[in-house]
């Protein structure tokens, strides 16, 4: 405490001269000094610490980004069992804005490639994660897809039969491998189409594949079409009734999940003369058709589905379409036109492909016949900004969500 520097060593001597005084004379000074910090009033009391009711806190937490929270953990444990509690988990997930794409390196062994969103914008370095390890055979990695910040992988053998799955939170750094199809020494599979959703009905995670099965020692084909789910809390696979007619997906073999269902563009024969959307119901495990919008003419390799915000998005050619009612044919909205073609870069590409929509209107397109090679373009400015990353990247959105709550 810094008392008037009036006097200098004479007022200290004084002090020293006059122990009986020195009591109050500090006490006086004291307390004139403590009046004039606190409050102008000589008759006020020191002011509390400020306080932010539990309910602000967690207001605040839940808007906040996943590694900083996973640090905030260590500050108190009120926080930390906040933050840790599934319920907070689904909150901050309702406000999490932050997508991140991810592949899968395979360059001096697979690896998990980050690269934030704003990372690519300005040209920053990417988070590599190296925790991909499958099994000690050579294994083909790729992605089946993600829901609420989870990823879902497969891994095949590249010389054997042996399919193993995956759930992986890259942002928390927790997985689950999921138990095998079946009997993988005496029959082979080969997957078809794939897709992985959840169910809010029964607040569950499902992986779904659509195999052709193979007896192991004899090459023959056992079944077509065979409907196999995984369901996280049973954490067991089962079999589920076929399709009820023939199903050839077109174009991309990744179901997306929407309003509780997984969807796939798909023809009914091998031609791909009509196209529809087959979905599939994870509550009650049955099928149904939702039909397209009145697309036009358009090649089949421009046709792709994607989600924003829990609605169905359908790119055919350069117009992006959104289901805001889903199941309702009537509710498909010319969402946008996407005006790269007019772009002198593109022009030596004869197929463009958009792979998926984000909120703030940028899109992300992959250029035809080039691995590795996007671009990001923006709707609403109608700019472009190219570039170079893995093929066949996965957008998720960042959560806190744990695959054993």
């Amino acid at each position: 405490m810094v008392l008037s520097s009036e006097g200098g060593d004479n007022e200290r001597n004084n002090f020293a001269s006059f122990p009986s005084l020195t009591k109050e004379i500090i006490y006086t000074k004291k307390k004139r000094v403590t009046k004039t910090l606190t409050s102008p009033s000589l008759h006020a009391l020191p002011l509390p610490l400020p306080f932010l009711p539990f309910e602000l806190i967690e207001e605040i937490l839940s808007r906040l980004p996943v590694k900083l929270l996973l640090q905030l953990r260590c500050a108190c444990k009120s926080w930390s069992s906040l933050i840790s509690n599934p319920k907070f988990a689904k909150k901050h997930l309702s406000m999490s804005t932050r997508h991140v794409l991810h592949c899968i390196s395979s360059s001096g062994g697979d690896i998990l490639k980050s690269y934030p969103l704003d990372s690519i914008y300005t040209n920053a370095t990417t988070t590599a994660i190296p925790q991909l390890e499958y099994s000690v055979h050579r294994c083909s990695n790729y992605f089946i897809g993600s829901c609420n910040g989870i990823l879902c992988l497969a891994a095949e053998g590249y010389h054997t039969n042996l399919v193993t799955f995956r759930l992986w939170n890259p942002f928390i750094r927790k997985f689950k491998e999921l138990p095998p199809l079946g009997d993988q020494q005496t029959s082979a599979y080969i997957i078809k189409m794939y897709g992985f959703g959840y169910d809010p009905v029964s607040d569950n995670y499902k992986v779904v594949t659509v195999l052709r099965v193979f007896d192991y020692s004899s090459h023959i084909l056992v079944k077509s079409d065979e409907v196999k789910v995984y369901t996280l809390g049973i954490n067991s696979w089962k079999s589920i009734s076929v399709f009820p007619y023939s199903v050839f997906p077109v174009q991309q073999l990744s179901g997306k999940c929407v309003s509780g269902t997984i969807n796939w563009l798909a023809s009914k024969d091998s031609k791909q003369s009509k196209y529809f959307i087959l979905s599939l119901d994870l509550m009650n495990e049955s099928y149904q058709e939702v039909s397209l919008p009145n697309y036009g003419k358009v090649d089949a390799c421009n046709f792709h589905l994607s989600v924003l915000r829990d609605c169905l998005i359908m790119f055919s050619g350069d117009v992006v379409w959104v289901m805001k009612e889903y199941g309702n044919k009537e509710s498909w909205t010319k969402l946008f036109t996407i005006s790269y073609n007019r772009d002198p870069h593109t022009i030596p590409y004869s197929c463009m492909k958009a792979i998926y929509v984000f909120e703030d209107g940028q899109v992300l397109l992959n250029i035809g016949g080039c691995r590795g090679k996007y671009i990001f373009y923006n709707c609403r400015n109608n700019t472009s900004k190219y570039a170079e990353f893995e093929p066949n990247p996965e957008v998720c959105v960042e959560s806190l969500i744990s695959l054993f709550s």
